[in-house]
């Protein structure tokens, strides 16, 4: 099949979206798989967070496939790596794949990971040409928003000149780790925000959050992309779970929602006991099946969807 492999552009987003939806959609089996995940995004945010880093599959100019590349400094991730179902197993996943393991390459990217379905061999199989090993469970958890905590926070929108801490406290938990894209994106597309955590006027955690419709929440709901305490600090991270339930209590948000691999006994834990509960599991793959973060000590939030 004659495939052209190039960056989307901002006409490729509707069609683009539609094929992701579908192909989950028919994936989990639901009647309409037009309506995966309701009216949460995730194509057009990662899109205008950075064009560069998404790929579309082209067949006779027509788009029938397409995938996103995180760069999270030394840390990258990829998906929704998303195929039309009718031309499923023709060999077009391989070729977005092998494209953005060139983005990667380009980028320096030391540790890649990826988050996929925990029963699907043929996903496991595929990842694994590329050297991606199956690790351990990442359950996608939520909470009903109950309460707002007392305990002192605030955000980056208060207090712009945090991007430098928050950079050095996640390359404190993985050297090179780093969620300054991501703050921006948010900022830039009024996404949400990113909700900051201080002893004094030390940052001791950050978490980069999503709210509402058109965002990776959806409706009602604040999704943290990302959160993480300094290393040791569990109280740090305890009250980052208290300041994201406040500040989506401020937004008249019901639903908290959060993951974390499971292999982070100490932040799985933490949630566990503010209430949060399984919504759904995927399963983490990292490349040459290193850690990574994903340790028992590391108090990180994140999912790589």
């Amino acid at each position: 099949m004659d495939i052209e492999i190039r960056p989307l552009a901002e006409a490729d987003l509707a069609a683009a979206d539609r094929i992701f939806r579908l192909a989950f959609g028919t994936f989990v089996g639901l009647p309409e798989p037009s309506s995966f995940m309701g009216d949460a995004a995730l194509i057009a945010p990662r899109w205008h967070a950075d064009p560069q880093a998404t790929l579309g599959a082209f067949r006779d100019g027509e788009l029938v496939g397409s995938n996103f590349a995180a760069n999270w400094g030394s840390f990258g991730f990829f998906g929704p790596l998303t195929i039309r179902p009718d031309l499923w197993d023709q060999g077009i996943a391989r070729q977005l794949l092998e494209r953005t393991m060139a983005l990667f390459a380009a980028w320096g990217t030391r540790q890649l990971g990826l988050f996929t379905f925990p029963d699907s061999p043929k996903h496991h199989g595929f990842y694994g040409k590329f050297g991606f090993a199956v690790g351990a469970l990442t359950p996608v958890m939520a909470k009903r928003v109950e309460r707002a905590d007392t305990a002192p926070w605030t955000t980056i929108a208060a207090r712009p000149g945090s991007l430098a801490a928050c950079r050095a406290l996640a390359g404190a938990v993985y050297p090179g780790l780093d969620l300054t894209g991501e703050i921006a994106a948010v900022a830039a597309q009024k996404l949400g925000d990113t909700v900051l955590v201080h002893d004094g006027t030390e940052l001791v955690a950050f978490a980069v959050c999503h709210a509402g419709a058109g965002t990776e929440a959806g409706s009602d709901t604040v999704y943290v992309k990302f959160g993480a305490a300094k290393p040791g600090a569990a109280d740090a991270f305890d009250r980052l779970l208290a300041a994201c339930e406040a500040y989506a209590h401020g937004l008249g948000a019901t639903a908290l929602m959060a993951g974390t691999n499971a292999a982070r006994s100490r932040a799985l834990a933490l949630m566990e006991a503010r209430g949060f509960k399984v919504a759904f599991e995927g399963v983490a793959m990292l490349r040459d099946g290193a850690a990574g973060y994903n340790r028992a000590e590391c108090l990180v939030m994140d999912d790589w969807r």
